[in-house]
């Protein structure tokens, strides 16, 4: 049933499906308290409380555009995108030793593999959704020509490495809570967040070059800007120090990535929950950002 809905709903302009989204943003926002409070939380943490009101629809375009996103034809989908400094992203790929694409939940998150499988081939790391019945949708849309999926498991960490060491291409959401073992407690707009380590592991494994990108989602529906910004433009250190220095690294360049549109955060995702079975941080000081 979802399935088909999905399919049903890919079929609307853009611009019908941000406009339903931006109903949706406020329904939600509106009418559960929980979901108010965490976005509430989170955003005037990050020091962005003056962009709460602008965020509220932007939660539900990003929601609204997936059958867009995942079930429209390629074509279709890439047609609504502009990419912006893709040269500097060729460049890594040219020296041969591979390249790490961290993309962020900010702006439509879910169109970057599909732009960069355009371009290159693609193995990007890839966790089931909780609800069953979107696994052959999602599936399906980050499967396609050029995108090979990566399970988020050993296996799924050797292909990553198997690219890099080809030279290929990689990609993952970096601030996706991680799950037991997968992970250290690094400040996140200045609060504890349990971080993943896979991508700094890959870089000092592999010395591959780390590229953030987002795709800023445009107004009344006019689509996408997908921008690709180095991480050394972002955070003048290298990469090193114990894991918990590396992932604050990590999210240092996720906080000054955010800031070039924070209303397009999913400020609603509980990046700050404790998985199962991990201890919480002690304190905030434990995990300063150095």
């Amino acid at each position: 049933m979802l399935v088909a809905l999905f399919r049903l709903l890919s079929f609307l302009p853009l611009p019908i499906l941000h406009a339903i989204g931006a109903a949706l943003g406020w329904l939600v926002y509106l009418c559960s308290p929980s979901y108010r409070k965490r976005l509430k939380q989170n955003i005037s943490q990050a020091g962005f409380a003056e962009f709460t009101l602008s965020s509220v629809p932007e939660a539900g375009k990003n929601i609204a555009e997936l059958p867009f996103i995942w079930c429209a034809s390629p074509q279709r989908v890439l047609k609504t995108a502009r990419i912006e400094n893709w040269e500097v992203a060729q460049q890594m790929l040219d020296a041969k030793t591979g390249v790490i694409f961290l993309t962020p939940h900010l702006g439509c998150f879910e169109i970057i593999a599909q732009a960069i499988a355009v371009k290159t081939p693609l193995t990007a790391l890839y966790r089931p959704p909780r609800k069953q019945a979107l696994q052959p949708l999602m599936e399906d849309a980050r499967g396609r020509t050029n995108l090979l999926l990566a399970p988020a498991n050993l296996s799924g960490v050797r292909s990553m490495l198997k690219a890099l060491k080809s030279g290929a291409a990689v990609g993952l959401l970096p601030d996706q809570v991680p799950q037991e073992g997968e992970g250290v407690w690094a400040n996140f707009f200045g609060r504890p967040a349990y971080t993943m380590t896979l991508s700094s592991k890959l870089h000092t494994m592999t010395n591959a070059p780390i590229m953030l990108t987002y795709a800023e989602r445009l107004s009344w529906g006019r689509g996408f800007l997908i921008r690709f910004v180095p991480f050394s433009s972002l955070v003048s250190e290298e990469i090193a120090g114990t894991p918990t220095e590396q992932a604050s690294q990590i999210n240092l360049a996720m906080e000054k990535l955010i800031a070039h549109c924070p209303a397009q955060y999913f400020w609603s995702y509980n990046r700050y929950k404790v998985p199962p079975n991990v201890a919480p941080p002690t304190s905030h000081s434990d995990n300063k950002t150095n």
